[in-house]
This record gives C-alpha cells, structure tokens and sequence, in this order.
C-alpha cells in the first residue's frame, strides 16, 4: 500500500494531535466504579484486599480478595489501560465470599476493590502495588 505525500502528511498530524489529547485514564475506573453501584456512598472497611507490596513483574500480580457477606466484588486496576481487571459473584450457597487470582498490571499504581454487600451498601478496600517491569506492554 502506499501513501501519497498529503496522506502521509494528514497522518503524521493525526497522529501528533492524539498525542496531545488529554488521557482520561482516571475518569475511566471512576465511571467503572459508578457504574458498579450505581453512584451510591462506598464506605471503607469489611473488605480485605491483599496484594504484595512490590511486584518484580507485571505480568503475573498474585492478589486475593475477602469480603464476608458480599454479593460480588469488583476490583479495579486504576493505571491499566482497561481498568477493570475481574467481577466476583457469589450466590447464596457460597462458602465464602473470598476469591485469588493473578492479575497483570501495566506499572505501579492503585488497586480498589468493590463489595456489594448482602444489605445492598458498598465497601471499598485500596492497595498501593509497585511494579518494577509493567505486564501491558511496559
């Protein structure tokens, strides 16, 4: 495929006008989150996240979450490019309402997690991950 001169001049424009569009990475996982519950108060506690405090690499983050009485919890990766990492649903015959996995996170930045408790109120817990070599892509 080629380009004449004046597409590849359009192109090299577009390109250098997107670069200096402002990110909204962090309305991103605010509208996430507002989404989740539906612009409601989140009060803090009743929600253990555990997540290690520095992560050698990004690509596999070991992290758990453990909310007694949740109906679901969502935890949000506030610095990836997709910030919601994993839903958790739990129905009325769980054991518990906890859940591990690994996540991949782009470079050091916040983890939230969100609990729909059983009374329909919300929980949040927050967790600070440094990562010395970013899983997306860094």
């Amino acid at each position: 495929m080629e380009f004449s001169r004046r597409e590849t001049i359009a192109l090299g424009l577009g390109a250098a006008a997107m670069t200096m569009l402002p990110m909204r990475v962090n309305a991103a996982y605010e509208d996430i989150i507002a989404d989740f519950t539906g612009g409601a108060d989140i009060a803090d506690g009743d929600v253990v996240l555990t997540t290690p405090e520095i992560a050698e690499n990004g690509n596999t983050v070991p992290i758990a979450v453990d909310a007694p009485g949740a109906e679901s919890i969502m935890v949000v990766a506030t610095g990836n490019p997709t910030p919601k990492v994993a839903v958790f649903v739990f129905g009325p015959l769980a054991a518990s309402q906890s859940a591990s996995t690994r996540i991949r996170l782009a470079g050091t930045q916040d983890l939230v997690a969100i609990a729909k408790m059983s009374d329909g109120s919300f929980k949040r817990a927050t967790s600070t991950v440094k990562v010395t070599i970013g899983g997306c892509g860094g």
